[in-house]
């Protein structure tokens, strides 16, 4: 400035003091010249340049910058948007489902198997029962040396060493080696030590009798689910309710203590009391067994039941296996599950009709001869005869075709097909056997001329086993049907019984009419054509059956004109007390053929141990004649000499040797052609 201050304002050199001050005492430069002084500013006290702000203004940003500068925020701000969301949703919206991710690392579970319930005999004896089995299983990815192992393991396993390294090479966590191997074995294996294999109890489904019932019992897998038979029927209730063991294991599949751990037991099945009696099951099947073999049949039924509640003791049913040619249990039920022609066994319904319609008494008389003419077709009776008077008992007692076709026209069709369906025909028995069938019995309005005549006789309707037997327990049961039945109770996990309920009965014939009818089956056995049924000490009431069999293709004779055979004898005893009643079936005998030279025997032998199983005292007043007798104590045969009378040596000659003539199409379609007509 013109002081000589240099620019520093009057406050300034007031705080800096004079020149002379300023300069030690010396005299004061000259003062410069004003046009001297530069242009260029200079420094401040602060060493930053002084303001001027009409030249240092910072520029505005430009559009671009200012979208780019948005373009950021809003991204930043989409990102932040997105991280709350995600927050949100793993803490406030749905924190279980990756809470239960994180403990699916860690917690295992496994099932705890639970045992199937037991089939128990009537008596509360064990037929089928599940037992503890060691199963082999393997971890492949814990197996080190999967060539070695299998190696090792085959000769134990029974399993080819190529097979077991495959499983244990496969990339899975777990493959089963071998299911319910035995101890000894399992033991060996343990002792082997080998990495990823191991051991675990398993449950096995054994059945003490081996096949004893197998035909009724069925069987059950590897996994214990019922396949067939009772063991598929009751397979829920047997079945139970399984249990879980929770635990928590680390990543190195070690188990943590501290961690989580529950288990929930399993509940065992309910065990299933069966009426089945297992020491009458035995005798059963073994009659059945030797009477097939005897006849050179193809196979057989036999069922024993109580007639006064319709529970069955025994059902057993054998067959020829066609590639071994081996005698052994059917798979299946038979006598519920296969349908066969019963033949003259079914004349028992068309003459209880005939009495409970007011039509006939057993002492009423026809005038009956050796044929009869029906829908086309002739009939005959199994051996000619004149043309006489013949009682309603006589028709019945020798099986008479014409006798039994005439009661059937005064019924008529429709009240013949009403009678066959209130006994049970062509419809299913209510026992609920898996396979069950119901029979044929077509419905009378589909019937030809024929039909009549073919459904009397037993040829137009096609049974079962089952469902004749239960017929022939109406009768015995005073006119009652009662549905027949396997199951007594079932006892739970916590021992309580729960008793099966009970059908009600339903009234088909009166009581009158079924002792009229039971007393003319009597003398069937007495004196007509199942004369080999009787048994010593009892009075048995009962019919024969001698019916064609249908080949395969639906006919009834092979290419050389032959043909086989259904041999059938159904009945009860004691008759004025019926206690047991029991049929017996062959398929296909060669020795003898008929109802009653095949099938009669057995019944016999049958009949006669339950009877005494059964604790039903003898009559003493009935003559004892030396018949086959049964050992109760082991079920061995022994068979006393049988002496015939002349005109009684069998069914063949008194029943089942009848015409060809009487294959009706009717026959045809319902499945059997008959010897009896």
């Amino acid at each position: 400035g013109p002081d000589g201050t240099l620019g520093l304002g009057r406050r300034a050199a007031m705080r800096v003091g004079p020149p002379e001050l300023r300069t030690g005492g010396r005299a004061p430069l000259a003062p410069r010249s004003v046009a001297t002084v530069p242009r260029h500013p200079l420094p401040s006290i602060g060493g930053h340049p002084p303001r001027n702000r009409a030249h240092h203004r910072p520029a505005r940003p430009g559009p671009a910058l200012r979208r780019r500068v948005m373009a950021l925020v809003v991204v930043l701000t989409l990102l932040f948007v997105g991280v709350l969301g995600r927050l949100a949703d793993l803490q406030v919206v749905s924190p279980e489902r990756y809470v239960a991710y994180g403990e699916s690392q860690r917690i295992r579970s496994e099932v705890l198997a639970a045992d199937r319930g037991s089939l128990l005999d009537r008596s509360g004896a064990e037929l089928a029962l599940s037992v503890p089995r060691q199963t082999v299983w393997a971890d492949p990815a814990a197996v080190t040396d999967p060539a070695a192992a299998a190696a090792r393991l085959s000769p134990l396993l029974g399993v080819d060493t190529l097979e077991l390294r495959d499983r244990l090479s496969r990339g899975t966590r777990f493959e089963y080696l071998a299911r319910q191997v035995d101890d000894d074995t399992a033991e060996r294996i343990d002792a082997l030590d080998l990495a990823g294999v191991h051991l675990m109890v398993e449950p096995l489904r054994t059945y003490p009798g081996g096949d004893l019932a197998s035909s009724v019992l069925g069987r059950a897998d590897v996994d214990q689910q019922g396949v067939s038979g009772i063991e598929l029927q009751l397979d829920e209730a047997l079945t139970g309710e399984p249990g879980e063991a929770v635990f928590e294991r680390s990543l190195t599949g070690l188990t943590i203590p501290v961690g989580e751990r529950q288990v929930r037991p399993p509940t065992r099945g309910d065990h299933v009391e069966l009426t089945i009696d297992r020491s009458l099951q035995f005798v059963v099947e073994d009659e059945l067994a030797a009477r097939v073999d005897e006849m050179d049949a193809r196979g057989g039924t036999a069922i024993v039941s109580d007639p006064r509640t319709g529970e069955i003791l025994a059902m057993a049913s054998v067959a020829v296996d066609d590639e071994t040619g081996e005698l052994r249990p059917t798979s299946h039920g038979a006598g519920v599950v296969d349908v066969f022609s019963p033949g003259s066994a079914l004349k028992l319904v068309t003459v209880a009709a005939s009495l409970e319609e007011g039509l006939s008494s057993p002492q009423r008389s026809l005038v009956i001869g050796d044929t009869i003419e029906q829908g086309g077709y002739v009939f005959t009776d199994h051996s000619p005869h004149a043309t006489e008077p013949w009682t309603v008992a006589r028709i019945l007692s020798e099986s008479s075709n014409v006798g039994t076709i005439t009661l059937a026209r005064e019924l008529g069709a429709e009240r013949v097909w009403d009678y066959l369906d209130r006994f049970g025909f062509g419809a299913s028995t209510g026992l609920g056997f898996p396979g069950e069938s119901a029979g044929l019995l077509r419905p009378v309005d589909e019937w030809y001329g024929s039909d009549l005549g073919g459904a009397a006789i037993g040829t137009g309707v096609s049974v079962t086993a089952l469902q004749l037997l239960t017929a022939y327990n109406t009768v015995a049961n005073d006119g009652v049907h009662l549905a027949p039945r396997l199951v007594n109770a079932r006892i739970d996990a916590d021992g309580t019984r729960h008793e099966e309920p009970r059908a009600e009965g339903r009234r088909v014939l009166s009581e009158s009419t079924s002792r009229q009818v039971a007393d003319m089956l009597t003398s069937v056995v007495d004196a007509g054509t199942g004369r080999l049924a009787a048994v010593p000490g009892y009075q048995v009431a009962g019919k024969t059956g001698t019916a064609w069999k249908v080949l395969d293709g639906g006919v009834f004779a092979d290419g050389a004109g032959r043909h086989q055979y259904m041999a059938t004898f159904v009945g009860f005893a004691p008759a004025d007390d019926p206690a047991v009643s029991v049929i017996v079936v062959l398929d296909g005998p060669r020795t003898a053929y008929s109802g009653g030279g095949a099938a009669a025997p057995a019944f016999s032998r049958i009949a006669q141990y339950a009877l005494r199983n059964l604790d039903i005292p003898p009559d003493p007043a009935l003559d004892d004649a030396a018949v086959t007798t049964v050992s109760a104590a082991a079920g061995d045969r022994v068979r006393a000499p049988v002496t015939l009378a002349p005109d009684a040596s069998d069914e063949g000659q008194a029943e089942g040797q009848g015409d060809a003539t009487a294959a009706a199409t009717s026959s045809e379609i319902a499945g059997g052609g008959s010897v009896d007509g």
